[in-house]
C-alpha cells in the first residue's frame, strides 16, 4: 500500500485561467513542481483529481483535456518530477449534452475519482491528503476521511467563506501544503 497526496490542478498546480482549452495557455505556479518533487522524493504517490466541466460545457474535448495533461506531465518530467495518475471529471449535472450532463460519482466533492485512484494504484488511504483551492477539494478529502489543506492560491482565497468542511490547514501555496504534509504526524 502506498501513501498519497490528491492535487487538484486548476489553482493548485498551474495557473486557474477558467476553461483551459489550449497546452499553449498553461503556466505553473510558482514552486508547484518542486513540490511535487519533494512529494515524490519523500515517497508519496502524487495523483491529480480533476473536475473538468469545460467537456460538459463543450467547451473543450477530451482529446485535447488529454493532451493538456500530457504537456503538465512532460514539463513536471523535464524538471524531474513526476505524477502517478490524473483522474478526470468531464461531467456537469445541470450543464452539457450526453454522455456528459449527468449527476456522477466522480465530480468532486463525490468521492469516484480518488476510490478509482486507490484501487487501481492500491492506495493506503489512512496515510493520504488531498490538496486543493476549492471546498470541493476540501469536501472531498472530508468525505473520504483524508486529511484536507485548503491552498489560497487560485480561487483559494475566495473559498475560505464558502467552506461546508473545515480543512486541516490553508496553506498560502502548494509548498506550503506539502512542508505540512511531510511534518505530519498519524
Amino acid at each position: 500500500m502506498h501513501k498519497a497526496v490528491f492535487l487538484d490542478r486548476d489553482g493548485t498546480i498551474i495557473e486557474d485561467v477558467g476553461y483551459l482549452n489550449d497546452p499553449k495557455n498553461i503556466k505553473f505556479i510558482p514552486g508547484s513542481i518542486k513540490a511535487i518533487k519533494t512529494l515524490n522524493q519523500a515517497g508519496y504517490k502524487v495523483v491529480v483529481i480533476t473536475n473538468q466541466a469545460g467537456v460538459a460545457r463543450g467547451l473543450i474535448r477530451e482529446d485535447i483535456l488529454q493532451t493538456i495533461d500530457k504537456t503538465i506531465n512532460k514539463q513536471i518530467l523535464s524538471n524531474g518530477a513526476h505524477i502517478d495518475a490524473i483522474y478526470y471529471c468531464p461531467h456537469h449535472p445541470e450543464y452539457g449534452v450526453y454522455p456528459y450532463k449527468q449527476d456522477c460519482e466522480c465530480r468532486k466533492p463525490n468521492p469516484g475519482m480518488i476510490k478509482k485512484a486507490a484501487s487501481d494504484l492500491e492506495l493506503d488511504m489512512k496515510n493520504s491528503f488531498v490538496i486543493g483551492d476549492k471546498w470541493s477539494d476540501v469536501e472531498v478529502g472530508k468525505n473520504m476521511k483524508l486529511k484536507a489543506a485548503l491552498v489560497l492560491t487560485g480561487k483559494g482565497k475566495n473559498q475560505v467563506e464558502k467552506l461546508t468542511a473545515k480543512p486541516d490547514f490553508i496553506a498560502k501555496n502548494l509548498s506550503e501544503a506539502v512542508d505540512w504534509v511531510l511534518k505530519w504526524k498519524n
